[in-house]
This record gives structure tokens, sequence and C-alpha cells, in this order.
């Protein structure tokens, strides 16, 4: 435990506290977990789980070396099953929470007021066991034996720090929309979600109203929006009208609608939900153009519950929405840099198991570029993701405060082309289970 004890030693005490001992056991007493000490209970197990996901998910026999002792890799692996899903969640919870109170998190600042919160999905790649496939299921588009089960990754993030608030595992063939509803008990009033076109529905927005939290979304395609004085007539060639009730312009492309609740009730609600939604919901419809270079989508509309205009202008919403992309690097440097993309457990519960200390992980390297960015007088999204995972794998003496990291310098208006130049392999793709491939290729060698 020489090596995760240093690398948490390095970090301010307040930030640190959520991977100690006692957090651990307090997170299993909440969690209802009952366990003797042994060699390896709660706290070793948690530990060596950190230590083994930081270091991109190492093998466990390579864990002898980096702790500093033996680790006999059964006894390891059913420690982990032992360990409850709920006490690495509410650990995940906790670094987020430690992160905030230590205020380095609140470097960024907040936007209005309010506490930006992005939420998006993204997936990961599982062993192709039984229980994983009918778990979490397999692209649609493969034939059975050919795939690889597929699990969901539902995560809500803090815009400015980065952290991972929650973080949920879901089927690959389930909507966004069906499971961010269990991200709600994380939002309250003074809070502002953000999130794409497949988080937009006035279902979603009026959960939040009732919360007294506020959405902000991009339209989703199917919605009808039309911002021109005489929206209620039908002109020819058109697809249909607007669903919505015109109440009030607020500017050019900007105006305040009033959305009727559905008359049939989503799949993913219960009557009870459903029928706790008011009849109507006031949204205001904002329209703006994409400037820039390299840009795919050119105009945007998005959905919102922010009404004043004085208040929330139309370009300040504009340049909110385009922070929801950072959400796409978190992702990227979860399942790049980290290495999520393919995790190792052979059953459900360990990969979920596995995705939460990845996430855990993830909130322990963005508390290190927090007071990075704190010490070096920049925000947090410029200090490199990278670099502040390295200081963690390196030695240094217990105490020692963090070195100066890398610095990502700003490129304005920088754009790429959405290709690659090295192929991974030049194997072709399996269309049939390995089996009967063998089996074939058995017979021609005959």
């Amino acid at each position: 435990m020489a090596s995760i004890a240093r690398a948490l030693a390095r970090i301010k005490d307040d930030v640190r506290g959520f991977v100690s001992d006692e957090s651990i056991r307090q997170a299993c007493r909440v969690a209802g977990h009952r366990w003797r000490e042994r060699q390896l209970g709660p706290a070793q197990t948690v530990h060596l789980f950190i230590l083994q996901v930081i270091h991109f998910n190492t093998a466990i026999r390579n864990l002898r070396h980096l702790a500093g002792h033996a680790v006999n890799a059964a006894a390891y692996c059913e420690a982990r099953v032992r360990l409850p899903l709920a006490v690495l969640r509410s650990l995940l919870r906790d670094s987020a929470a430690a992160a905030a109170r230590s205020g380095v998190a609140a470097a960024g600042g907040s936007w209005c007021g309010l506490r930006v919160l992005l939420v998006d999905g993204s997936s990961t790649i599982a062993p192709d066991t039984p229980a994983s496939q009918r778990a979490f299921g397999q692209p649609s588009n493969q034939k059975p034996g050919c795939g690889f089960p597929v699990p969901k990754i539902l995560a809500l993030f803090d815009a400015f720090g980065g952290m991972v608030l929650e973080a949920l595992c879901l089927p690959l063939c389930t909507h966004e929309q069906s499971g961010v509803w269990r991200l709600h008990p994380m939002l309250g009033p003074g809070d502002l979600l953000v999130g794409d076109r497949g988080f937009c529905s006035y279902a979603h927005l009026a959960m939040l109203h009732l919360r007294g939290a506020c959405g902000l979304f991009r339209m989703h395609q199917r919605q009808l929006v039309d911002f021109r004085p005489g929206r209620s007539r039908r002109r020819k060639g058109e697809r249909g009208r607007p669903r919505s009730r015109f109440v009030r312009r607020l500017g050019r492309r900007d105006q305040l609608v009033a959305w009727p609740r559905p008359a049939r009730k989503p799949g993913w609600m219960t009557a009870a939900q459903f029928e706790s939604l008011p009849a109507e919901l006031h949204v205001r419809e904002l329209r703006y153009h994409v400037k820039g270079r390299g840009r795919r989508t050119r105009v945007v509309t998005i959905a919102t519950t922010l009404l004043d205009p004085d208040q929330h202008p139309g370009d300040k919403l504009a340049e909110l929405y385009g922070l929801r992309w950072s959400v796409e690097t978190h992702f990227a440097e979860l399942k790049t840099t980290l290495r999520m993309r393919r995790v190792k457990s052979q059953t459900p519960d360990g990969v979920r198991k596995e995705l939460a200390v990845y996430c855990l992980v993830y909130n322990l390297v963005r508390a290190v570029m927090l007071r990075a960015a704190e010490r070096q007088g920049t925000t947090p999204d410029r200090v490199s993701f990278i670099d502040a995972l390295r200081w963690l794998q390196s030695a240094a003496t217990p105490g020692q405060d963090i070195a100066p990291l890398v610095i990502n310098p700003r490129r304005q208006g920088r754009h790429e082309p959405r290709v690659i130049k090295n192929l991974r392999d030049n194997y072709r793709k399996m269309t049939l289970p390995r089996p009967k491939m063998r089996r074939r290729l058995d017979l021609a060698t005959r």
C-alpha cells in the first residue's frame, strides 16, 4: 500500500480524505455492509482497486510490484466480489463533495449564480460472457457470438471543475431519458442541467422544474419550432405546426412558448410521475448561428427554462451551451487516457464496480488538476490531464506538494478533419462465432 499512500499524501488533506480508511469504513457502514478485519478488508481492497486502475487497469499479478507486498490474485478477486457497489458509488459522490468543500473547485466559478452540471452518455466494452450479454446486450447489427456486451454509461459532471458527481451503468438499448431521472436527486434549486438533444423533452424539463432546477438542452430534431409572427398558419410544403402555444417574443429568434403535457405517458415513467407533471410548462426557445471553420453544425436551437432575457441574455445562453462539448473531452479522458474503453470484469456487478472505480480515479486526477490550477493561476481546463496522471503514478516522498504541471495553450479556431491515418489492425472482422470459424479452418486444412 506504500505507492497509493504516497500518491494520496501529495494532495491537500481535505481533498484526499475521500479515500481515507475511515471514509471507506463509513461508506460500508452506511451501505449496511458487514465485514471483519483481514488482510484484504474494505479499505485495503479499495486502495488496491484504485492502484490497479490508476495504472491503466493493470494485470492483478502486477499489483505486487506496485503495492510493495505480495497480493494473492484469487483473494483479491474475492475481496472485490464482497465489496458492495453502493460503497464505491458513495465514495464517488463524496470525492466530488470533498473537492467542492476544499474551495479549489470554485476556481471556475458559477454561471449567473447557478451551479452548472453536464449530463451525457457513452459506452464501454465488456468481456463476452452470458451474464454480461443478458445484462447489457450488444449492438443489434452484430450476429450472436460475434460481438461484445456494451454497457452504457450515463454520467453527471461539474461543468467547471470537471468532477464526476454520479455515474450510472445501463443496458445498451436504453434511451438516456429513461435513466436520467435517477440522477435528479443530485439536483436542487440553483442548479442548471445542460445536455444534448437526447435529453430534451417536456417530461424531463417538467421533472427538473418540479425539483426547482433548470434545464438547457438542444432542441430535439422531431420538435417543431417556428419563430415567424404568423406561426399559427400552416404554409404550403410544411410538415406541420408546432404544438406549443406562443406566449411572448423575447428577441430575434428568441421566444417564450408554452409546451402542453403530452397525451400519452412515456414508457419509462410511472403513472404517478406522469400525473404529477403540470398541464403546461413555459419554455424559452432560442436559435443562433455557429461561427468558425470546421463546424459540422451551423444552426443550433435550444430549449431552456431560464425565461428572463435580462438575467440570461441569448448570447450568454449560446456561449453556455457551447460548454457542453467539454463533456466529450471528459469521456475521452476516461476512455482513451485512462483506458476505460474496455473493462475486464467477467460479471455485470463487477463491470459496474470497475466503472465506478474508474470514475473515482478520474476524480482523483481532477483533484490534482484543480489544485495545480489554483497554484499556477490558470483555469482547470488548461491543466494537462495526462501530466496530472503521470505525476500521481510517479514516486515521490509523502507530503510533497504538487509539482508544476503542463499548461495546455488555448488554440482558438483550431479544427481537425475527423479521420485517422494509422489503423489499429488489418484483420478482417468476425462474421461467425469463433468455434464455427475454427471448424471451417480445420476442414480447409485437411
